[in-house]
């Protein structure tokens, strides 16, 4: 196998979210690729098999396990594939569904790339897994926004949504990693947004991933996703609507996907954002 190093959501390798990408694995075993992505040790590594023009089937490993769907992964995909084959669309056939993307650019080699996800959906928390997140992010229902309520959000993957009240409480994370773990494993939750609002479409985020062995993701494509369309199902945003999130700042890896919601509320969302090689 090739193995690729990106860092997605950025346009600077000391930004944004590494990714491994494998832009042919036929023949790799799931031993193999989790090999793989155990040895980078990035949050995610992208396999894609080649399945016809332009169509890939697509399996996103962490260090520990395979996950259904990796945004910053996909867009780092996206743009090495565009570097080496220029700009289109690419369709890809993940285990969470259908994820169409599409690149632009290539002046100097500077693509952005823009996935449509899945169609999105949002659940209720149940009380008791609010007060068990609470509790192993050390937080308390005092620190939330009263006005974007928890939900377990999915567009690809599930993670639960938590709004902090003020932008300092977002930077002062200091969780029990053990005891989100295991909740975490327990419910089937890829990572867990914490958002802040700074106004209507201008949002920061941080996004602790302890099932994938890594403490926190600075850039999770997946969950800006997601998050889209709990702000699209709950009313919470005036439709269509353009927003940015900037996330890894308080990782010193900063990010920014822009996050772009319609109105058809069976659509998908789409993020977008640009990658960068990663030096060896």
């Amino acid at each position: 196998m090739e193995i690729l190093r990106y860092a997605a959501f950025t346009d600077t390798p000391s930004g944004g979210n590494p990714a491994g990408v494998v832009l042919d694995a036929r023949g790799a075993t799931d031993a193999e690729m989790l090999a793989v992505a155990a040895d980078l040790g990035y949050s995610e590594t992208a396999f894609l098999t080649p399945t016809g023009e332009r169509t890939w089937a697509v399996r996103y490993f962490s260090p520990k396990a395979e996950v259904p769907f990796c945004g910053h992964a996909t867009i780092a995909s996206a743009v090495a594939y565009a570097q080496r084959h220029g700009a289109g669309t690419l369709r890809l056939a993940t285990a969470a569904g259908a994820v169409r993307v599409r690149t632009s650019g290539g002046e100097d080699g500077a693509f952005t790339a823009t996935l449509t996800s899945v169609p999105p959906r949002t659940v209720p928390l149940a009380d008791t897994d609010l007060t068990a997140l609470l509790a192993a992010l050390r937080w308390s229902i005092e620190d939330l926004d009263a006005a974007l309520p928890p939900r377990v959000a999915y567009a690809g993957a599930w993670h639960p949504v938590l709004a902090a009240g003020t932008r300092r409480r977002l930077a002062e994370l200091e969780y029990d990693y053990p005891a989100l773990a295991a909740l975490m494993a327990a419910r089937d939750w890829t990572t867990v947004d914490l958002v802040w609002r700074e106004s209507a479409t201008l949002f920061h985020a941080r996004n602790p991933f302890p099932p994938g062995g890594v403490v926190e993701d600075p850039a999770t494509g997946a969950a800006a996703a997601a998050f889209g369309g709990y702000l699209r199902e709950l009313g919470l945003v005036a439709v269509p609507a353009a927003l940015s999130v900037h996330q890894g700042v308080d990782l010193g890896r900063p990010s920014l996907l822009r996050v772009d919601i319609g109105a058809d509320p069976a659509a998908g969302i789409d993020v977008t954002g640009t990658a960068v090689p990663l030096p060896e």
